[in-house]
């Protein structure tokens, strides 16, 4: 028996270090839950899934959830991650108490993992949410002596609700669908739903999409509800449920937890402090929350033209946010994921061939913004060596596009001509060398003639947030937004000038991270040969409490003084968008020394790692080691960078070297 004990110890002493060994373990996913901070929820989820199940506040945040919201509408099966306006989603709510029942969570049950979510509501009733990729698994458990209520709302959205209808199909199982605007109110998405519970139910009410429904008292049984959905239609979203019918609650959270593991192994690092570890991979936790995988177990999926069609051998995602994203998440999927990022490259590819918008379309397969920039994000993937992206099929939807792009402020003006740049460089990859020519002339030309004109000569009104018509920034912000211009800006302004330019730019608080036009910035310290200011910039960014005096719309009356991202519920400087991941993704590359400066150039800038050493595993099973060596203070300067014990000049990595599997040494 004494044997018996110690090799039982022995096991839970192995077990405990390896969960406390996980990555997941280190994710906070209540981090930017509270408040106009990042516009995140903590709900339960699978990698790239198409069903997020949470409370939703009331009232609600963008994302539906608020920490500091304790009363709750009910539970719905979906959401985006801070993409603004009112978000999107919300589709399917389940209240566990009568309609008019003042429904709170108890703040401290509540707890929250990769994959699943629990706590226990002011009624006493204890809550359990775990997730596949398009079915939400909800688990209530209510006390002995009370009879099981809900309400479900067949019409609940987060935008408006242009249509819903459901069907009884037995005492265990409705169905349905619900057509809802899209983020903005731009566009629509249609959802079917199949819903079963694991006991019978009697409809109490019915009236205007919303059902009462009554169980039995359980005996402390928990009732559980399964909710699939599908944007082909209800037998997909019934065959969804049919698939995981012979599986358990806790199978279904375990294996999202091994979804969720295996994503987050990708990265390991050692050294920094538990925040930043915890900031680390909470970031790289919600990098992996979109786009969607929205085809169905039977390899179909929505086309934008409203059509059903078949994936082939690919998986069809969905749900873009590509303003912001396509900066730094997808560079990072470039880099983590490629054979994901191939099928979501060929989506888009599918999306131009099909009826591409720059927002929503009236035939969306899921919640979902913006796809500006594709172009730019393709040809980034296709640079970087990810495979299956046929331009030759969508280059005539390119051009189109190209034909159309909005110049009506510096802005747009600035981002067309990034997006004629990356247009130039596809001709040229299938052999237009004449188009080629063209757009690579007229990009050049609207941006000489666009930065001329509103930001090279620098005024006091450079200061002015939404200046001359700019969206969300001014022109001190806006003025570095084209880095792939960057020698042309040398050559008209000297790269001395420029330089000093730059530093007056941090040193008086010009700079926003709280939104994305500038994010970039930092790095260009790096080609305008002071390396030692984008590590200054950076590790201030990262680390320490700096003055912002801008948010998301406007300056600030009283400048935010204090640190971008936090290891609390707060999480981010105010009013800064999480924006679907694209700040995460910000974080992971400046944290690990590596940034893509130029989107659709295969190279990266290189910092100062936050960490003492970060271990990325490659799909082609080589790994790339950031490693640090002599640093003794944080704040230290990289004397030199060697890559395989050779020493880098430029500061810069290429893309084929992180590939080949390389040693990446910063010497201080």
């Amino acid at each position: 028996m004494k044997i018996f004990r110690l090799f039982l110890l022995f096991s839970i002493l192995i077990f405990t270090a390896t969960i406390e060994a996980s990555n997941g373990s280190k994710v906070n996913l209540f981090i930017g839950t509270s408040g106009d901070n990042g516009q995140v929820d903590p709900g339960a989820a699978v990698p790239f899934g198409m069903v997020r199940v949470c409370p939703d506040s009331d009232p609600r945040s963008h994302a539906g959830y608020d920490y500091s919201v304790d009363k709750i509408s009910g539970i719905s099966v979906n959401r985006m991650s801070g993409v603004g306006c009112s978000g999107a989603g919300g589709n399917f709510s389940l209240k566990p108490a009568a309609a008019n029942y003042d429904l709170r969570i108890l703040k401290n049950t509540e707890k929250a993992c990769p994959g699943y979510y629990k706590t226990t509501l002011s009624n006493s009733v204890k809550v359990q949410l775990t997730a596949t990729n398009n079915i939400a698994v909800e688990q209530y458990t209510f006390p002995n002596d009370v009879a099981p209520l809900f309400v479900f709302n067949v019409g609940s959205s987060f935008e408006r609700t242009l249509d819903a209808q459901h069907s009884f199909v037995s005492n265990k199982e409705l169905e349905g669908y619900v057509v809802c605007a899209n983020v903005c109110g731009r566009g629509r998405y249609r959802l079917y739903f199949n819903l079963n519970t694991n006991k019978p139910f009697e409809i109490k009410k019915d009236e205007d999409q919303q059902l009462e429904l009554s169980f039995a008292k359980n005996e402390s049984a928990p009732i559980e509800f399964r909710i699939a959905v599908s944007s082909v239609s209800i037998d997909a979203a019934r065959n969804e449920n049919r698939i995981k019918e012979a599986q358990t609650f806790d199978h279904i959270k375990s294996d999202a937890a091994k979804l969720w593991d295996e994503k987050l192994s990708k990265v390991s690092v050692e050294g920094g402090s538990i925040d930043d570890r915890a900031i680390f991979y909470t970031s790289l936790y919600r990098v992996y929350l979109s786009p969607a995988n929205v085809t169905t177990s039977t390899g179909q999926y929505l086309a934008t033209d409203g059509k059903i069609r078949d994936a082939g051998n690919s998986t069809y995602y969905s749900s873009w946010s590509l303003w912001d994203t396509y900066r730094t998440k997808f560079p990072l999927l470039v880099l983590l994921e490629p054979q994901a990022m191939s099928n979501m490259s060929q989506s888009l590819v599918r999306l131009y061939q099909s009826g591409k918008t720059n927002w929503s379309t009236d035939s969306e397969a899921t919640p979902t913004v913006r796809t500006e920039h594709a172009v730019i994000l393709l040809l980034d993937a296709y640079r970087k060596g990810i495979t299956g992206i046929d331009f030759n099929t969508c280059y005539p939807q390119l051009c189109k596009e190209a034909s159309e792009l909005a110049q009506n402020s510096p802005d747009q003006k600035l981002e067309a001509a990034s997006d004629l740049w990356a247009l130039a460089q596809i001709a040229t990859i299938i052999g237009h060398k004449d188009d080629a020519d063209k757009y690579r002339r007229v990009s050049e030309t609207l941006f000489a003639n666009t930065w001329k004109q509103e930001f090279m000569t620098i005024t006091p009104t450079f200061s002015k947030m939404g200046g001359n018509g700019l969206y969300q920034g001014t022109r001190w912000q806006y003025r570095w937004g084209a880095p792939q211009f960057l020698n042309n800006m040398i050559e008209w302004c000297g790269k001395d000038s420029l330089l000093s330019q730059l530093n007056y730019f941090f040193e008086n608080h010009q700079f926003n991270q709280g939104n994305e036009p500038d994010i970039h910035v930092p790095f260009l310290f790096n080609r305008l040969g002071a390396p030692q200011k984008t590590q200054q910039v950076v590790r201030e960014l990262l680390t320490k409490g700096i003055i912002h005096k801008y948010g998301g719309n406007a300056e600030f009356r009283t400048p935010y003084v204090g640190r971008a991202f936090k290891n609390n519920v707060e999480g981010f400087m105010p009013e800064m968008d999480e924006d679907d991941g694209t700040m995460g993704a910000w974080y992971i590359f400046s944290s690990m020394g590596i940034y893509p400066l130029v989107v659709g150039e295969p190279v990266y800038e290189l910092a100062s790692p936050l960490f003492d050493k970060i271990s990325i595993k490659l799909e082609n099973n080589k790994t790339l080691i950031i490693r640090t060596k002599n640093r003794l203070y944080a704040d230290d300067t990289v004397k030199q960078v060697l890559l395989n014990g050779k020493p880098i000049s430029n500061r810069q990595l290429a893309h084929a070297d992180i590939m080949s599997g390389s040693v990446v040494e910063f010497v201080y």
